[in-house]
């Protein structure tokens, strides 16, 4: 007996519920917060250092690695990448 595939795809259903931006979105402001948090461990910086590296507060670093907060801009992303010694690369697919 052969198998049917009934319904679509997870993306599918997202965009269908009118929630696949949001979840695309989050989804790579969590990846960013997570790279972010591996640079500071592998380099030892507290947050207060990486503050003091970009030039900004403590509570911006909490922003920054918080994976719920997307309203981080791309001017905090590249001084954050900077306070790491990387590079911030954006590309559109």
């Amino acid at each position: 007996m052969k198998k049917q595939h009934l319904g679509g795809d997870f993306d599918e259903f997202l965009r269908d519920e009118h929630v696949l931006d949001d979840a695309e979105a989050t989804a790579a402001k969590r990846v960013i917060a997570f790279q972010i948090a591996q640079e500071m461990k592998r380099a030892r910086l507290t947050k207060s250092e990486m503050a003091h590296r970009m030039k900004t507060s403590r509570p911006a670093v909490d922003r920054l690695l918080d994976p719920q907060n997307r309203s981080v801009t791309l001017s905090t992303l590249e001084r954050a990448a900077s306070a790491v010694g990387k590079k911030l690369t954006i590309e559109l697919t």
